[in-house]
Parts: C-alpha cells; sequence; structure tokens
C-alpha cells in the first residue's frame, strides 16, 4: 500500500506543535495528505484508549508531537506522555498490533521542517516491510 493512503493519526498541541504544523502549511511543505490532526491541550492528555480507538477505526499510524521541556502546564509532560505510550504499547501487544505503529516525538513550535521529515519517515515506515499491517 503507499505510504500516502495510509492514515496517520497526529496529536498535535495547541500551544507547543500545532504552531509547526501551521508554519508547514504556510511553508507549504509537504506531507502525505493522509496525515489528520486532533489538537489537544498538552501530549499528557492524549489517553490509551484514544490511541486504541484511532487503530480500530482503521489508522495505521499514531504519533503524539509532544511539547518536551516546553510544555506550560508542567515540566514532567514528557514523562507522563512517555507513560501513555509505554501503556499504550502494553495494549497494543496485547491486540497483536506492532508498537512501532505508535511513534512519540517532541514537537517545537518552528519545527516544521522537522515534523514534515517524521511524517514522510513514518508514512514510509508504515508502508514498508518493516511494520506488519493488519
Amino acid at each position: 500500500m503507499g505510504q500516502d493512503l495510509l492514515k496517520i493519526l497526529v496529536f498535535s498541541t495547541e500551544k507547543i506543535s500545532d504552531p509547526a504544523l501551521d508554519l508547514a502549511g504556510l511553508m507549504k511543505l509537504h506531507y502525505p495528505p493522509s496525515v489528520r490532526t486532533i489538537i489537544v491541550p498538552c501530549s499528557s492528555a492524549v489517553r490509551p484508549q484514544w490511541i486504541m480507538h484511532a487503530f480500530a477505526c482503521g489508522f495505521a499510524g499514531v504519533f503524539i508531537a509532544a511539547d518536551g521541556s516546553d510544555c506550560p502546564y508542567g515540566e514532567t509532560c514528557i514523562e507522563k506522555t512517555a507513560q501513555i505510550v509505554s501503556m499504550t504499547h502494553t495494549l497494543m501487544r496485547d491486540k497483536g498490533i506492532p508498537t512501532a505503529r505508535l511513534k512519540m516525538a517532541a514537537v517545537c513550535s518552528v519545527c516544521a521542517e522537522l515534523f514534515v521529515k517524521q511524517m514522510k519517515l513514518f508514512a514510509g515506515e508504515l508502508a514498508g516491510d518493516t511494520i506488519n499491517m493488519p
């Protein structure tokens, strides 16, 4: 399956990573058109059941654009988000979903090119032989 056809859900934070996504558009940078975004206040607000629901709805991958150390809601954001990813990986293994289909990376407010690169790499991994698709 071509990487442009594989749906990727991105959880993006309203104050940090979402401006980078907007900047990518303003800079006319291109990433797979099958990327869909849900804006959340903080990446540690994402719930494992939301991620699992995305997989159940046919998303090939989920990407959490984490605030990292820039989170306005607390210094432990990255640790809390990593715990959410870890809990979700357990659920994914229980359901036979490869854990590589869930990615997390810090995306700062001016990291448009980094975000685009992440989306292209992730889409390529999902389309390739490295991740078994259902």
